[in-house]
């Protein structure tokens, strides 16, 4: 920088006062075509932490002794408005700064800033806290404390960002931003739209870009880029997920033209030289709403001791082959979004649903792991093959937990399709059935869940964690609304098929490592201590008694004592928090949660890129071990340092799915729960108390799983405190007391859809419609009532709706 000594003298001069860029610039005499390159100078000496930015903008000096105070990082906001500040290299046991709104500068959710610690006044001696030090009081003050300013973004999170629009004025309008955690209103010149934009409407979701602004007491100025649809409308709320996660339902046009070359029935030159088990007796079983078909089992007994069952996976790598078009983009995308509804698959339509997808009726290519188990459930012979099947019979969940609870055959066979728009394939009812392969369904289903029982067995005595916390699922109707929701028990049809991909996914792992082949893992790593330390101390809390949890064995007993606890569920969320996410890697590093020292994903090749790569690994051991497998054209090898590369983008991308479902689930929640307000009187739902607060008490609905607040106010027609343990809420009259844990029943009051908050008040007890109570549809249809009355609620969201 021509002018860095000058600066620096002007800085240190005993006269100088701070002053602003452009006033440095004109007493340093910078040129007018030389200022662009000096401002952008001043820049670079902030973000190395000599020079900073005070109030109103002016430059002043960083003291050496104090440089230290300035940090680089991440700030995340709350809705409040406050932020926290991570630090650039601080791990996640290290609590983030506090932000007060005042001093968040023009940062936004996620931005990486630079900022410095505010300094507090000096305590008296004996009592000063110092960061991390223990003072003479014992006492510790923890970052969380100390306050931070924001001085300068460095980098945005996101250029773009979603909202919903509103006329302000003739002249401008304003737009609120989705997220929550982005606080400021923004305004926008309405003389600045273009011809794509010039038609919005108060009420449209659009995209916007920030163009203007300088300090937070100011609106930003914002111009509008695209009109997404109107806010709250499924088709509207679906972009929004798609650009905020940056995902997309299409493919490019060169991805396009190789699948389209792809042939649509399996080939007979493809079957060549794989083991051909057609004739033994396959079939699927999924979800409802599945859209495509990774795997299949087949039983066949050996002699009255032994069984024979073969675990069918997608043989994806038979089609899509390596630096291909259709490769690349698998491996951008990493794998299948599940969005409420939808999937954004990784791979195109005609081979996910098609040509990979193991449906009903057709042969399918497949890789095969063949299993001999004894009566006892012990694995006595592994073998591995390129193989090609048919599946016989697609099956739901529902249908294969009539097959093991049900012994009447025409009870069966009367457990319903699912509806054609909610899955890829339905495949035929089971009523048109004849009863020989009605039966032949049945011995099959049972004698897999005889071996299965005993390997879920074995596995928890081993030390698998039962982390079971049934999931939701959402259904929508042909127009994309919420329709109904349904628990996902993880009863024993779905612990069926989770065995068996277990088993698989082991003994391919073992292979690998056994044989020496660098390969993918999917790892999931020891809690650390610390957390395990802060688990133990609310365990204590409880009266939970626990030992050593860094053994999955311990865990497993603490799980299996939380099962008959009062806060059951809100101890097992705190169990949750303290393990780490399982992750991909290039190391076979083991798996705490399921007690398993080797452990691969090879399950799921359709939706997974990391089951694909684990393919093609496999391909080439059974190319070279086996004769009759069919000739490998895979022209790659992977080295460990490739695949922990792979495995690093795979994480990501996994994350980024996680997110976009938990986003894509929250949106249809509220959907659905404002719906809700509209129908009378009110539905109750059983819920419990997950968190206590002064104001209020938390709440997650029992069967919905959806969370929200119930305000002290509406807790009822008595006085509430919390109680000196703020373990609960008392009514000063009433002495009727809320614990944490304690069920109760609530209605929904409001739905707000911007705050992405419902709020919930308690059942009225005298109401007639808590003392009849009303039997569940199918047992798990959470609207209360009758089928003709479920029809009527429908009728009355659809009317709500075109309100």
């Amino acid at each position: 920088m021509r002018y860095q000594k000058a600066l620096f003298k002007l800085l240190r001069s005993p006269d100088y006062k701070p002053i602003n860029k452009e006033a440095i610039a004109n007493v340093l005499k910078v040129q007018a075509n030389e200022q662009t390159n000096f401002f952008q100078s001043l820049d670079q000496l902030i973000d190395e932490n000599r020079i900073s930015l005070g109030k109103h903008q002016k430059i002043q000096l960083v003291d050496e002794k104090s440089r230290n105070d300035y940090l680089k990082g991440v700030i995340k906001f709350k809705q409040n408005g406050s932020g926290l500040f991570f630090p650039e290299g601080s791990t996640a046991d290290e609590k983030p700064y506090s932000v007060a709104e005042p001093d968040s500068h023009i940062a936004l959710h996620g931005d990486t800033v630079l900022g410095r610690i505010i300094k507090k006044k000096k305590s008296p001696v004996g009592t000063r806290l110092k960061r991390g030090v223990r003072t003479k009081n014992k006492r510790q003050e923890s970052s969380e404390n100390i306050p931070f300013r924001i001085l300068k973004v460095l980098d945005r999170a996101r250029e773009t960002h979603i909202g919903t629009f509103a006329d302000a004025n003739a002249n401008y309008g304003s737009i609120t931003a989705d997220d929550p955690r982005i606080i400021p209103e923004f305004i926008v010149d309405k003389a600045t739209l273009s011809k794509q934009t010039a038609s919005v409407e108060s009420g449209d979701k659009v995209v916007f870009r920030i163009v203007n602004w300088s300090q937070r007491a100011l609106q930003p100025e914002v111009e509008l880029i695209e009109i997404l649809g109107k806010t709250h409308e499924p088709k509207a709320e679906f972009k929004a997920i798609l650009l905020r996660y940056n995902l997309d339902p299409n493919f490019p046009p060169s991805v396009q033209k190789e699948a389209a070359n792809l042939p649509e029935q399996v080939a007979d030159n493809d079957r060549l030289g794989r083991l051909d088990l057609r004739k033994d007796y396959t079939f699927t079983i999924d979800p409802e709403d599945a859209k495509d078909f990774d795997d299949a089992l087949s039983i066949v007994p050996i002699d009255e001791e032994r069984l024979k069952i073969a675990v069918h996976i997608a043989d994806v790598s038979a089609y899509v082959k390596p630096k291909t078009a259709l490769d690349i983009e698998a491996q951008n995308r990493g794998n299948s979004t599940y969005l409420v509804g939808t999937v954004i698959p990784m791979l195109p339509h005609s081979l996910s649903n098609g040509l990979c997808s193991l449906v009903e009726g057709q042969d399918r290519l497949t890789k095969s792991v063949l299993l001999e188990f004894n009566r006892s459930g012990a694995i006595e012979k592994v073998d591995f093959a390129n193989t090609v099947i048919r599946s016989n019979k697609r099956l739901t969940y529902k249908q294969a937990l009539a097959f093991l609870q049900e012994e009447d055959l025409d009870r069966i066979a009367q457990t319903p399709l699912p509806p054609k728009h909610q899955t890829g394939s339905i495949g035929r009812a089971l009523n048109t059935l004849d009863p020989a392969e009605l039966t032949q369904l049945k011995t099959s289903i049972r004698g897999l869940w005889s071996i299965a029982s005993k390997l879920r067995a074995k596995r928890f005595e081993k030390g698998s964690l039962d982390l079971d916390m049934n999931e939701l699922k959402i259904y929508v109707d042909k127009e994309g609304y919420a329709d109904r929701l349904e628990k996902q028990e993880n009863d024993i049809s779905h612990q069926l098929i989770e065995e068996f991909m277990l088993v698989a996914n082991e003994q391919v792992a073992r292979l690998c490592k056994r044989e020496r082949i660098a390969a993918l893992y999917r790892v999931h790593d020891k809690p650390e201590e610390e957390k395990l330390a802060e688990l133990r101390q609310v365990m204590q809390t409880y009266g939970v008694p626990c030992n050593q949890l860094s053994k999955p064995s311990e865990m497993a007993r603490l799980l299996k004592r939380l099962k008959d606890h009062p806060q059951s569920y809100a101890l097992k969320l705190n169990v949750l928090k303290s393990l780490k996410q399982a992750q991909y890697r290039s190391t076979p590093d083991g798996h705490y949660g399921l007690a398993k020292t080797d452990y691969t994903h090879f399950t799921s090749p359709i939706r997974r890129y990391s089951d694909l790569i684990v393919h093609r690994i496999f391909d080439r051991y059974l190319v070279s071990s086996k004769s009759k497998s069919a000739p490998s054209s895979i022209e790659i090898n992977y080295n460990q340092s490739t695949l922990e590369s792979i495995a690093q983008h795979l994480n990501i991308t996994e994350r980024n799915s996680v997110d976009a479902e938990r986003e894509s689930t929250k949106v249809k929640l509220l959907e659905y729960f404002e719906q809700e307000t509209q129908i009378s009187p009110l539905n109750h739902f059983d819920a419990i108390i997950t968190d206590i607060k002064k104001h209020g008490l938390f709440i997650e609905l029992v069967d919905s799983q959806a969370f929200g607040f119930v305000h002290i106010s509406n807790l009822g027609k008595d006085h509430y405190y919390i109680s000196s343990n703020e373990n609960s809420i008392v009514g000063k009259r009433s002495k009727e007391v809320y614990n944490l844990g304690d069920r109760i029943k609530v209605s929904v009051l409001k739905v707000d859809r911007f705050k992405r908050q419902i709020d919930f008040k308690i059942a009225e007890s005298d109401s007639p419609h808590l003392k009849q109570s009303k039997p569940r549809a199918q047992g798990r249809n959470f609207e209360a009532g009758s089928a003709k009355e479920l029809n009527k609620i429908r009728k009355l969201r659809r009317s709500a709706r075109k309100q």
